[in-house]
């Protein structure tokens, strides 16, 4: 079985900073890490592989830095990984992103199964699996909190906002998942020496490399602009009650009617 899992490298702080001018994230100097969601993706793809023999290729798109974000889930058990990289592709939203994704996969071929994070901690759009799914016109099962797999047939357990539902389809499909799917291993020391010992660990393929239309890259073919941007202030503090739980109830209900929320 062979599976794709898409890979996003996000800023590990809630103090992101901001490109006033373009809107977009200001990576520069800013740690990284795995998308949480997407390391519950490489995880499962390993343990399938474990499970049905096959390989397991990561694919990311972002600038030189995000190989280290490769490099962890080649350790984490990955066997090939490849990372879209090249000023052209700078400042794309989840449109132009889900088009050289699905390019990208495009040219590597013979997949199975393509696994995405729910949604990046950067951006919370949950759109970049579902628009990859699209562009490559295979089915998809997004919010995947269990799975199943037998005789070429996909069995997914779905969340929904007040259950879940079962839904079946045959491969390829295309997989978003959900943190509580799995429990994501410690990336294998050996496998990280191994990394930095071998040649092109991390291949680096830029528009030359597969095959792109450039009017749908970056930041002018993205149609979602940011209009502005802003850090939320709190210009009142929290208040705490004293006395009893029914004096307490009696303060609140008497701050709210100041307020005029009641």
């Amino acid at each position: 079985m062979n599976i794709i899992v898409c890979v996003k490298q996000v800023p590990d702080t809630n103090e992101v900073k901001i490109d006033e001018k373009k809107g977009t994230l200001i990576r520069e100097g800013v740690p990284s890490i795995i998308n949480p969601e997407d390391k519950i993706a490489i995880e499962e793809a390993v343990r399938l592989k474990e499970e049905f023999g096959g390989k397991v290729t990561v694919i990311s798109m972002g600038p030189p830095q995000a190989k280290d974000a490769l490099i962890e889930a080649y350790a984490m058990g990955a066997d090939d990984a490849i990372l879209l990289s090249d000023r052209a592709f700078a400042g794309s939203d989840t449109w132009a992103t889900a088009y050289t994704l699905a390019q990208g996969i495009k040219e590597i071929g013979d997949y199975d199964l393509i696994f995405c994070g729910r949604q990046a901690i950067d951006g919370d759009t949950a759109q970049v699996g579902p628009q990859v799914a699209e562009n490559l016109d295979i089915p998809q099962i997004t919010y995947v909190t269990d799975l199943e797999i037998e005789n070429k047939k996909v069995t997914a357990k779905r969340q929904l906002e007040d259950g879940y539902s079962i839904i079946e389809t045959q491969l390829p499909v295309l997989l978003t998942v959900l943190d509580g799917l799995n429990e994501p291993r410690y990336p294998s020391i050996k496998r990280i020496v191994d990394a930095y010992k071998r040649e092109n660990t991390v291949k680096v393929w830029s528009t030359e490399d597969f095959e792109v239309d450039k009017d749908k890259l970056g930041l002018d073919a993205s149609p979602t602009q940011v209009y502005d941007t802003f850090v939320p202030t709190h210009e009142t503090k929290g208040e705490m009650l004293e006395g009893s739980a029914k004096e307490k109830v009696e303060k609140l209900i008497e701050k709210l009617k100041e307020e005029q929320v009641v």
